[in-house]
């Protein structure tokens, strides 16, 4: 005998998936991305809620398979996650991971994490999204994310959008063989499933596992494990990445957090450091990147070039600081 509810769920996910579709449509073909696009409260709202509960359903580490694209910071530059998908191909013929740090700092904060929240609701197998040391409240009540909110919608808006992040996983591992967070690797893991066994929802802690893997950084300058100039977290060497990816059987690391020159940048020969933000800030005239992994995890780049550039002298080398900006990318 057929159930006479066997239709209600399809008919739910049809519906879910046309609205989906409407929000995706509406901001990848924005007239003018620079200035965004001012969509309805209720529409984003929506988006959070569902997005809070995919993000439940993943674990706090993702074990991804390849072919796969990864990039780095966005900070709510709007345009260049368009040209991100434009250059890298969209979803769902193209599946991304995302390293976070989706908001603070660009203007179009709302919008960026619009589109890549609605992406994962509706192609949850294509579009991971990794948290960052951004996707955090008290961080967004100091580099922009909160005022935006409040300025163009309101408060309680910005829960919707933090009680989404607090859902983020944590990092992934693709083909059983690199390792990605946001930040980087932390003393107190011993094992991956030491981050899979992470529950969420949760707030990022001031110290420990979490909190490494969203902030540390690593250092040239560094043996071992050092002190961070941030104020949080660790830097970490050449010696502690080798013994790393031996440790947990990976043969290279990708991270985020730092702004590089050329958009990605390699240390000790198993660590990457991926930027997706050209231009970051207005500040910089650096290009940003995504990493394209292969079926057999053979590794390319496809760099974003800036769309316009910084007066002489911007560009500070292969990795960029500047004072208030390095010390919480």
């Amino acid at each position: 005998m057929s159930n006479p509810n066997s239709g209600v769920g399809h008919n739910e996910d049809a519906v879910l998936h046309s609205n989906m579709d409407s929000i995706i449509d509406r901001l990848i073909k924005c007239d003018n991305p620079h200035n965004g696009l001012q969509l309805p409260e209720n529409q984003i709202r929506f988006v959070c809620y569902y997005a809070r509960r995919s993000l439940l359903e993943e674990e706090s580490l993702l074990r991804l398979k390849p072919p796969i694209k990864i990039c780095g910071d966005i900070h709510g530059q709007f345009s260049d996650l368009l040209r991100i998908f434009h250059l890298g191909g969209h979803v769902p013929k193209e599946t991304y991971l995302f390293l976070g740090d989706y908001v603070d700092r660009g203007k179009l904060s709302v919008e960026t994490l619009t589109l890549l929240l609605a992406y994962k609701v509706r192609y949850p197998k294509n579009m991971y999204l990794v948290r960052g040391n951004h996707e955090c409240a008290k961080m967004n009540r100091i580099y922009g994310f909160f005022d935006e909110c409040k300025r163009r919608y309101s408060v309680n808006l910005f829960r919707s959008f933090v009680s989404a992040y607090d859902c983020m996983p944590l990092a992934a591992v693709v083909g059983k063989k690199i390792f990605c967070a946001h930040g980087g690797i932390s003393p107190r893991m011993t094992c991956l499933n030491d981050i899979a066994d992470v529950e969420r929802p949760l707030e990022v802690p001031d110290v420990g596992l979490v909190c490494d893997l969203l902030w540390s950084d690593p250092d040239e300058k560094t043996r071992g494990w050092g002190e961070n100039e941030r104020g949080v977290s660790y830097t970490f060497g050449h010696e502690v990445v080798n013994l790393f990816c031996k440790r947990m059987k990976v043969d290279l690391i990708v991270r985020a957090h730092q702004v590089v020159e050329d958009g990605y940048d390699f240390f000790s020969r198993q660590l990457i450091t991926i930027f997706s933000a050209p231009n970051y800030a207005g500040q910089f005239d650096n290009a940003g990147a995504i990493m394209n992994v292969d079926d057999n995890l053979v590794i390319t780049f496809t760099i974003i070039r800036p769309t316009y550039s910084v007066k002489p002298g911007g560009s500070q080398g292969k990795l960029l600081s500047a004072t208030g900006l390095n010390r919480n990318l």
